[in-house]
């Protein structure tokens, strides 16, 4: 077992929790569904991610505890809703390629504001993963954008030591 599973679970926990906020549906046109959930959810992992990665030695622990946490709960998610045990593996490893796709565009655009083109590259990775399977208005994608760069920002002043603890605090979602 790794050395901050537990600590990892809490904050998974807290991930969740501000993942699954009414208002990132309803206001914000995160898609309802299955794979909107899972965007959500690894758009938050994103975010603390973020935060733990600017930590030693300890930070990277805590990382890939995080990153087992998740995994784990997303096996426990996909066997049910009845994948079978033979496709239960390919299906996680898809999952996680996904993820650590989504990590790499978010880390590439968050602190960018615009490219040679004038679009916000950070709209541009959310449209293509966190709205991915529909179309979405600009008011919403700026909305996010926006919410993702204010907690980097809030997460940045967050003690590492609290996280050690196993608490981070989110902002409100979008309204």
């Amino acid at each position: 077992m790794a050395k901050h599973t537990d600590i990892a679970k809490e904050l998974y926990a807290r991930i969740v929790e501000q993942a699954r906020k009414e208002a990132f549906y309803r206001s914000c046109g995160v898609p309802d569904s299955v794979d909107g959930r899972f965007e959500s959810i690894a758009m938050h992992c994103f975010l603390v991610l973020y935060r733990i990665k600017s930590e030693d030695e300890e930070g990277a622990d805590l990382a890939q505890s995080l990153f087992d946490v998740m995994f784990e709960d997303m096996d426990d998610n996909v066997r049910e809703m009845g994948v079978s045990d033979v496709s239960v593996g390919a299906e996680i490893k898809r999952m996680a390629r996904s993820f650590l796709g989504r990590v790499a565009a978010y880390d590439s655009t968050i602190e960018v504001n615009g490219d040679e083109t004038g679009n916000d590259r950070l709209e541009v990775a959310l449209d293509n993963n966190l709205y991915g399977t529909i179309k979405v208005s600009k008011a919403h994608l700026g909305k996010m954008a926006d919410y993702m760069r204010r907690e980097i920002g809030s997460l940045s002043t967050q003690p590492f030591s609290d996280l050690l603890a196993g608490v981070c605090r989110f902002g409100s979602p979008p309204s």
